[in-house]
């Protein structure tokens, strides 16, 4: 048997040059803009000022006080209301955005006329392209106090108008509407193509067993794509602690009457770093973020990897 021939390291660059020119642009960005901040979380644990000479003199000059930063920010009253909210409609968002986009995909599945499928795909993947800033406004045409659309409804029927950005009341079910209606078609595709991907064979066989079509989804289906349901469900449980800042601080109009349903912890970063210029503080708000998300992420993963290993991350 003829011995193969080892290939060099250079000549491996050489034979998938292609390759890599495609991945080199994402690898820069990821380590200018992931790896290298991180040495810069050292912030979050010093006295930061400004310093006229530049970052790395500031970073130098400024005092070392250790955990007084999250000291401020836990013994502060706000930590438990931001932290609360935060986790809360992270979890709600993931099994909404769950549950709807699965439905959605089978759904585009059973559809046997791809043009329309391809219309629907087009029109449920365009709020995702829209920017927060302009589906603000478009929210506040319907919650306007005195000329939105809802208010206009409810007068012209004999009811008292309500005002939207003073009542905190609404504000917990517009959120989870919005996000849901946004997102439903991007977090659709990958769905859509693990069922489009399953072996109609086993749907004939089915059949053949007299099964209807929900026994279909339910005994076919639904088993067949939970190894991807449980790969996004990880990824998504590390981001539970990051709140989409867009969506909070563009769509209350970050309006102090509604801070108690509306504050989360990537708007109180931004309020307090704005409010009080404490770049420490923010700063360690912002890394307590991070790694509790890399707690949960690894946590989920061990846990899914006891139960079913074929499933886990890693």
């Amino acid at each position: 048997m003829k011995k193969r021939k080892k290939v060099g390291f250079w000549q491996n660059v050489w034979r998938y040059k292609a390759l890599i020119l495609m991945a080199l642009p994402g690898f820069v960005w990821f380590i200018f803009f992931f790896y290298i901040p991180v040495f810069a979380n050292v912030v979050a644990f010093k006295d930061f000022h400004i310093s006229p000479n530049g970052f790395i003199d500031s970073l130098m000059t400024s005092k070392w006080v250790g955990f007084d930063n999250f000291k401020f920010l836990f013994a502060s009253k706000d930590a438990w209301l931001i932290t609360r909210n935060t986790i809360a409609y992270n979890v709600v968002f993931l099994a909404f955005n769950l549950f709807f986009a699965i439905a959605f995909a089978i759904i585009m599945s059973e559809l046997r006329n791809k043009k329309l499928v391809k219309v629907y795909h087009t029109m449920s993947l365009l709020p995702y392209f829209l920017s927060w800033v302009v589906i603000g406004y478009f929210v506040y045409a319907f919650l306007s106090p005195d000329k939105g659309i809802f208010n206009l409804w409810l007068t012209n029927n004999g009811k008292n108008p309500i005002n939207w950005y003073t009542d905190p009341t609404w504000w917990p079910l517009i959120f989870v509407v919005m996000n849901v209606w946004k997102s439903l078609g991007y977090n659709s595709i990958i769905y859509y193509a693990s069922v489009m991907g399953i072996d109609p064979t086993y749907y004939e066989a089915a059949m053949v067993d007299g099964a209807s079509k929900w026994q279909q989804i339910k005994n076919v289906t639904i088993p067949q794509i939970v190894p991807m349901m449980m790969v996004l469900l990880i990824l998504n449980i590390g981001g539970i602690f990051r709140a989409d800042f867009g969506m909070f601080y563009n769509l209350p109009r970050n309006n102090g009457a509604l801070y108690q349903v509306t504050s989360v912890l990537d708007t109180y970063i931004y309020n307090g770093l704005t409010a009080t210029g404490d770049i420490g503080m923010s700063s360690a708000a912002s890394l307590y973020q991070s790694v509790v998300g890399a707690i949960l992420l690894l946590g989920t993963n061990f846990v899914v990897r006891r139960i079913e290993p074929d499933s886990a991350l890693f």
